[in-house]
């Protein structure tokens, strides 16, 4: 389990699906996605008949595992956004992703869900020449002394900040929204594994349900489904937790708002200080693996526990306690584009490429309003109906995204 989850104490599973039903929306996920889109179908519609479906348990998958980073970023660029869509586009889906950062905290506050939400913001430090030729002249952009004074590790020449990020405790997070969403009379249904997707029904192992609107929103696990495996690549990503640490370190290292960090290496890494003043920390470099498959003996890859460990400890300059280890599978479509849908009947959201805390209640909202046919802001932005080309076959995927990962990891070695 994530530090994270093994916090909440036991974890209880809700009661599988009891055979055949019927429903107005059927939700196969119960991850933010799903319960972000339960929750604003149950707020705005009172009454429908909204189900929840849930392999496991709420927040099993990547919402219960991830950096606990509520951001404004976008895995594509805003110049990207801007060739294709125009610029009055682009535009608004950045600034609606911002704005989602600021919906989940006061969502969040409204109804009662403590998740150590805390806006400081996002400094990545840089920390090589070349990353600080390439670094001036970006928005945000911090000179050495002033990326210092909010985050003090080793070898800094600057650094880029961005007041669009929270760092939350993610499993309070979804587990709290299960709650919600329940007392708003929507029926989640644990320990039910959705076998097929189609317009009208989810068959699931408990039974089938039959519904008006059926959303897929199982991002890294959408490759289990039949006919979908080529849809999202999981990429697995890795992270370890200390030991609490004590004032006199973080009187030395700062982030004193708990501002999340990375650096302007090309193979990412992202931290936080956590509540409880712990250094969470993880990062890219896991294998993909053939097929697209997603196993639990995946989450634990030793080397890359160990990269972490040493990356973390060179950052910062300290011995780093490790307490907890563990990973998980986050979805990647082709061209990296975030996407939100409705055709038919059969909605979907997800692909947010390991940037979806605040995408997807961004994405909850959309789904909400194109559910319900109500044309909006939300429903006229550039990730509506977006459509990424498939994942090329096997062995191909698998030689061009693991030569990927080993690309990248060279490009770092060059720049140091």
């Amino acid at each position: 389990m994530s530090f994270w989850l093994d916090s909440l104490g036991p974890i209880g599973k809700r009661p599988a699906l009891p055979g055949d039903r019927d429903a107005d929306v059927a939700i196969a996920g119960g991850g933010y996605t799903g319960l972000w889109t339960a929750y604003h179908l149950a707020k705005a519609r009172p009454g429908l008949r909204v189900v929840v479906l849930e392999a496991e348990y709420c927040g099993f998958g990547a919402s219960g595992r991830n950096g606990g980073w509520a951001s404004g970023l976008f895995p594509v660029s805003e110049q990207k956004l801007t060739r294709k869509y125009g610029a009055p586009a682009a535009a608004a889906m950045h600034a609606a992703l911002e704005g989602a950062v600021d919906e989940v905290g006061r969502t969040a506050a409204a109804e009662g869900i403590d998740c150590d939400y805390a806006k400081g913001g996002v400094i990545s430090l840089i920390r090589t020449p070349g990353q600080l030729r390439r670094g001036r002249g970006q928005a945000g952009f911090l000179d050495a002394d002033a990326a210092r004074a909010v985050c003090d590790a080793t070898g800094v020449l600057g650094g880029l900040y961005s007041a669009h990020c929270a760092a939350l405790h993610p499993a309070k997070l979804v587990r709290g929204l299960a709650e919600t969403v329940e007392r708003l009379g929507v029926t989640v249904h644990e320990g039910t594994r959705a076998l097929r997707i189609a317009s009208g029904e989810v068959v699931t192992d408990h039974g089938t349900i039959r519904a008006g609107t059926v959303v897929r929103a199982l991002e890294a696990y959408t490759a289990r489904l039949p006919g979908h495996h080529r849809d999202l690549a999981p990429i697995y990503s890795l992270m370890i937790a200390t030991e609490p640490l004590p004032p006199e370190v973080w009187e030395r290292i700062g982030l004193r708002r708990r501002e999340t960090f990375t650096d302007e290496r090309r193979m990412i890494i992202y931290g936080q200080r956590t509540a409880d003043d712990r250094l969470a920390f993880g990062g890219r470099g896991a294998p993909y693996h053939f097929g697209s498959r997603v196993r639990p003996d995946f989450d634990r890859v030793p080397a890359v526990f160990g990269k972490l460990r040493h990356t973390l400890g060179e950052l910062f300059g300290i011995e780093v306690p490790v307490a907890y280890r563990w990973g998980g599978p986050l979805g990647i479509p082709r061209d990296w584009m975030p996407s939100v849908g409705l055709r038919d009947g059969l909605a979907w959201a997800g692909g947010y490429v390991g940037d979806g805390v605040a995408a997807s209640n961004l994405a909850g909202r959309t789904l909400a309003d194109l559910i319900l046919g109500r044309e909006s802001e939300l429903t006229g932005l550039p990730w509506v109906d977006h459509r990424s080309r498939r994942w090329e076959p096997e062995p191909v995927r698998w030689l061009g995204i693991n030569g990927g990962l080993r690309g990248t990891a060279l490009l770092d070695a060059l720049d140091r």
